[in-house]
């Protein structure tokens, strides 16, 4: 091959401030305009890593109702994700210092600006209401992601997502709404979740082509900052609160497994299935919480919520099969007697 050719087929890296990116490694990069399955991985296998990301979310309801009774919501906060991006800056420092330049910056920025204030909203709302509750309200982010999809990056907006759409919200309503009224917790919790369903369409509108992990950091670093700010300006020192081994345990759970792990793969999941098929795995989280809170925290099991949870497993299988496995049943013919 002529060294003409093999310029002409390197791939163009955007500029930045500090000069062109470097290459993104062929896994974790998208090739041409078709979502990819992350080279040897399977779409399959990030389908069921979001599904079990969701539930291990889930489960973070009930440990964070517990963690607020000792940690004000933005000393909490703070911790988790200054904690989570030390981590990411240890693991992968050599990468964040090769991708260093405006675009992996700004993108990782714009996401924790979203996911900083989504967070702050919903631990404050969780004050104020059930941990099965926050949950569901939470899981309404599936709702809009394939709509502000579709706005940022143009992505395929099908009747089966809006079916799929309408499923969830009848599943949810059924759960999380007692009345036609709501607290201020709910609406606080209502609002981070649609920054929640920005900060997921980000993810999969940049991690297709940046690298994941590089962008996570900036996002894990804005989130800590913006946190450790408003901890320092509004809540007592950090120095005051009661470090018992418990409270120290809790937050390192919330910050290796549910922030770092979590939420890196998380975004690594989004770069790999469409964004509609993501964001509805990812509502999991909302039975998986109630289902702990039912566990662990004695609240009642009921038909309703029965009902809620299928809708919403109904609104996933419709978005994955499109119903697919009925078109033989509706196209055979019927039988004479």
């Amino acid at each position: 091959m002529s060294k003409h050719q093999e310029t002409a087929s390197a791939p163009t890296e955007p500029e930045g401030f500090f000069g062109a990116d470097a290459p993104v490694a062929i896994e974790d990069r998208a090739p041409g305009p078709r979502l990819r399955g992350a080279g040897a991985r399977s779409p399959l296998f990030w389908k069921l890593m979001l599904a079990a990301i969701a539930v291990m979310w889930g489960y973070s309801f009930f440990v964070m109702k517990d963690a607020l009774n000792a940690v004000p919501t933005f000393t909490l906060l703070a911790c988790r994700f200054l904690a989570s991006a030390l981590i990411m800056l240890v693991l992968f420092g050599r990468r964040i210092a090769r991708h260093f330049n405006a675009r992996n910056i700004l993108v990782g920025v714009a996401m924790g600006v979203a996911l900083g204030l989504a967070y702050a909203l919903q631990t404050l709302g969780l004050v104020e209401t059930t941990a099965g509750k926050s949950a569901f309200l939470t899981g309404t982010y599936c709702i809009l992601v394939p709509f502000i999809s579709f706005f940022m990056s143009h992505e395929p907006l099908t009747r089966y997502n809006l079916g799929a759409a309408v499923l969830c919200v009848a599943g949810i309503a059924l759960v999380a709404l007692d009345s036609l009224s709501m607290n201020r917790g709910d609406v606080l919790t209502l609002a981070g979740a649609v920054l929640f369903a920005l900060q997921i369409a980000l993810a999969a509108r940049f991690g297709r082509e940046l690298d994941v992990n590089v962008i996570t950091f900036w996002m894990f670093l804005t989130v800590g900052a913006m946190d450790a700010v408003a901890a320092a300006a509004v809540e007592p020192p950090i120095t005051s609160l009661p470090w018992t081994p418990e409270l120290v345990g809790t937050i390192a759970f919330l910050a290796v497994f549910c922030t770092c792990i979590g939420m890196l793969m998380q975004n690594l999941g989004l770069a790999h299935v469409p964004p509609a098929t993501g964001s509805l795995l990812l509502s999991l989280e909302s039975p998986s919480g109630v289902l702990f809170s039912v566990l662990f925290a004695g609240e009642v099991l009921t038909v309703r919520l029965v009902v809620g949870f299928a809708l919403i497993f109904a609104a996933i299988v419709l978005s994955e099969t499109h119903l697919a496995f009925l078109r033989p049943l509706l196209l055979r013919p019927s039988r004479r007697r």
